[in-house]
């Protein structure tokens, strides 16, 4: 009886090492430096890991590492959902700024913002860097559109499902495997906060056709509260110039033009963003103290007028857009968008 038992267990005991003589495979440290050079913020553990269970498949491993941040993403955003996202920044990308000869003549730009907990986060290297990616998505998507309204709301659920790409290097358009909302999801696993894209605003239009060469758009932006990345900001503007003049397809070629043409659109920008404006003009036979063009023009380094209006009249006819004996010309501000972190949203 006790011979049977112990036939059995050595056929057992032997049984049991046949089957496990192959020891698991340790990735080495050429594929572990490699695997981590592809992965952005991938730990050492976590690469080893990620080898090991795909038998030293790089290509594996990387698919391995995809489903496992996912998981881990969905995981932690689960858990930091009731908590509230008041902080972030605004991000503005422009990827044509018109008012120039030809195909640049179009603009495209979009803002966005992308709110988190803290504003510690939100000077974070990682979360500028995704913001600025994320407003570049939406710019490169945007469609051009026809009309009197050019900045348009973007669906935030729509944009979450496009691939993401990198506004540092543009030209790997088409390349990324990741989503607006994955990469939302990793900088939650890797900062601890939650983090959310709250709203999204694009504005597209191709270029006028030669025969209407005397008309221009200029597309600009300002951001307040920048800090390491000028295009982030607490507060920002993204708004539309129109220009009009039989002298514009001279002048926007000229350099001393589109620095005159800068300086403006700074001055235009910080009284849009210091000023309570909502709106370009006042209603009719009205003075609005929310209207653009009421606003005193104090943010001008050298005002000549003393409101906006003034000034974008007396610039016209000081820069070449207006002809001496001439009315037929001008630039004037078409719309703009104002955002400010945390501020409550009109969804109507």
């Amino acid at each position: 009886m006790f011979a049977a038992r112990r036939s059995v267990a050595v056929a057992s005991y032997t049984s049991a090492r046949l089957y496990s003589t192959t020891p698991p495979v340790k990735p080495s440290v050429k594929l572990i430096a490699e695997l981590r050079k592809v992965t952005e913020g991938v730990s050492l553990t976590k690469a080893r890991e990620a080898l090991a269970a795909s038998n030293n498949d790089l290509q594996a491993a990387l698919k391995w590492l995809d489903t496992d941040r996912a998981a881990t993403g969905a995981a932690k955003v689960a858990k930091l959902a009731d908590r509230h996202a008041g902080q972030g920044l605004v991000g503005v990308q422009i990827l044509s700024h018109g008012s120039r000869p030809g195909a640049a003549g179009a603009v495209r730009a979009a803002m966005v913002e992308l709110n988190c907990e803290t504003d510690f986060v939100a000077r974070n290297e990682l979360f500028g860097k995704l913001l600025g990616d994320i407003a570049h998505t939406a710019a490169f998507l945007a469609e051009p559109v026809q009309g009197e309204k050019l900045l348009r709301s973007v669906s935030v659920d729509t944009l979450n499902d496009a691939p993401l790409l990198d506004h540092l290097n543009p030209q790997t358009a088409g390349a990324s495997q990741v989503s607006v909302g994955d990469a939302v999801r990793d900088l939650v696993t890797k900062v601890g906060e939650k983090v959310t894209l709250r709203r999204v605003l694009s504005l597209a239009r191709d270029p006028f056709p030669a025969q209407q060469r005397h008309l221009g758009l200029r597309v600009f932006r300002y951001l307040h509260g920048s800090v390491a990345i000028p295009t982030n900001g607490t507060k920002g503007t993204l708004a539309l110039l129109a220009l009009k003049s039989p002298e514009l397809p001279s002048l926007v070629v000229s350099e001393e033009f589109q620095h005159k043409l800068a300086a403006l659109q700074r001055s235009l920008g910080r009284t849009i963003v210091g000023f309570p404006t909502t709106l370009v003009h006042s209603p009719l036979g009205e003075t609005n103290s929310e209207g653009l063009y009421d606003q005193p023009s104090d943010m001008f380094m050298d005002r000549q007028g003393s409101t906006i209006a003034e000034e974008l009249s007396l610039w016209s006819r000081k820069h070449g857009l207006v002809t001496d004996g001439s009315e037929d010309g001008g630039i004037e501000v078409l719309e703009f968008a104002k955002w400010s972190v945390g501020e409550p949203v009109d969804i109507s």
